[in-house]
């Protein structure tokens, strides 16, 4: 809504009226205690242009960091030069300062999963797992397996200790709660309930037996689905003979992991948009968080519009513009507006000598009407109310997730004009970041 309310709200606004803590994005990258940022929230905020950001600043600034992203947009690996990033952190060339490095690398679902099995079997009991048709299944689409070895590598980078700081950013899905949610779904999916059902089949034979296995299939969703009958029972049978002494070790591992987001050190960023969607999604993540005793560091809010130019209200620049448009009306036709076109058909000054195309042009603007100057500032005018109801609009989203939780820090990251695609722009963003404002603020 326009008018003297929205005026008086965005006053009241930059007089500090319900504004949230800054979030200390330097103090929290410089503390040596800080092993651990986990950047989530919903797809398309930005997430992953964060968690770059971050960890560009943090080496720079003396930290040895890897950044774990499990984007399959596979942005990350652009902005920072890399022609790929695979299951192992690759080096990251150009970034460095303090004695600071910085590594990246991209989720391989399905490697890390061989890389579990190969780890916990024997050479003949691993070659026999991998091959295995249920595993395949298994290991390249059951719904959570994504958000699990996401977990499982972060175990995997936690207990090498060659990194001081690791930098997560989450998978790309319809609820960020996907990622706290998953490793225990997983870890249930293969406890020993559910090998003792699907072991029935095997146990009783017959039709009984496939009673049984109907009943077992009835836990599976996805890829499991599709495979039926003797053949799947065969394959199960050979994959639960193979992998008997493992299950234990994913639901273990899967709580130890867990445990650690919740350890000191560890640090959640919430990002976010300044829209309406986005910061619902990012105030039921943080209300999630606190149920689950991890420790929130703050809300990044990408993408924030500001201006230079704010004493001058949406309501003023709106009015200016209809005045000056007014105005222009009456004397489009008059003084020498008028007198310049009828010399530019004959070919002379308004002196009367004959134009010899010397004309002084050295000036700005030295060819433009007093109507041309008019319809330019008009729509500068119109394009500055624009964005100032942009702002308060951003401005209302906002102290609407602050009136929840007031306690949350925040820092704004100012929108930029185009895409981050390179080093130089992901030190831009992480220059906003630590600032916590945005530009014009």
């Amino acid at each position: 809504m326009s008018g003297p309310e929205t005026s008086e709200k965005l006053v009241g606004d930059e007089m500090g009226l319900d504004t949230p803590p800054v979030l200390a994005v330097d103090t929290l990258l410089d503390d040596p205690k800080t092993r651990i940022i986990v950047c989530c929230g919903s797809g398309g905020v930005g997430k992953t242009t964060t968690a770059a950001a971050l960890g560009v600043r943090a080496a720079e600034r003396g930290r040895k960091v890897v950044v774990l992203t499990i984007d399959p947009a596979r942005r990350l690996a652009q902005s920072m030069g890399i022609a790929s990033l695979g299951n192992t952190p690759s080096k990251v060339a150009g970034v460095s300062g303090h004695g600071g490095e910085l590594h990246a690398m991209m989720l391989d679902m399905k490697r890390t999963f061989d890389e579990i099995v190969e780890a916990h079997a024997e050479g003949e009991r691993a070659r026999a797992i991998l091959a295995n048709p249920f595993y395949q299944s298994l290991s390249a689409g059951f719904a959570g397996t994504q958000e699990y070895m996401a977990m499982e590598k972060l175990g995997q980078l936690r207990a090498r200790d060659d990194w001081d700081l690791i930098v997560v950013d989450t998978p790309p899905s319809r609820s960020a709660l996907d990622f706290l949610d998953a490793p225990k779904r997983l870890g249930s999916f293969l406890d020993g309930k559910f090998i003792r059902v699907l072991m029935a089949p095997a146990k009783v034979g017959g039709r009984a037996g496939m009673k049984f296995l109907n009943v077992g299939m009835s836990l599976m969703t996805g890829t499991l689905s599709k495979l039926m009958g003797a053949s799947l029972l065969r394959d199960v049978q050979t994959f639960v003979a193979a992998m008997d002494t493992m299950f234990g070790g994913f639901r273990t591992r899967a709580d130890a992991t867990f445990r650690l987001l919740q350890a000191p050190g560890t640090a959640f960023l919430v990002v976010a948009a300044p829209e309406p969607d986005a910061l619902r999604e990012a105030a039921y993540f943080v209300e999630r968080l606190a149920a689950e005793r991890m420790p929130l560091a703050g809300l990044v809010l990408n993408r924030v519009h500001g201006s230079d130019a704010r004493q001058l209200s949406a309501e003023r620049a709106l009015a200016a513009a209809e005045n000056l448009e007014d105005a222009g009306i009456v004397d489009q036709e008059s003084g020498k507006a008028g007198l310049r076109d009828s010399d530019a058909d004959t070919g002379t000054t308004d002196t009367g000598t004959p134009d010899t195309g010397t004309t002084d042009t050295g000036s700005p603007g030295a060819d433009m009407s007093d109507a041309d100057v008019d319809e330019i500032t008009v729509g500068l005018l119109r394009l500055h109310a624009e964005r100032m109801q942009v702002i308060a609009r951003e401005q209302r989203t906002r102290d609407r997730f602050t009136s929840l939780h007031p306690e949350v820090a925040v820092a704004e990251v100012a929108a930029l004009p185009g895409d981050v695609h390179d080093l130089a722009g992901l030190r831009a963003i992480g220059e906003r970041l630590a600032t916590g404002v945005p530009a014009g603020a």
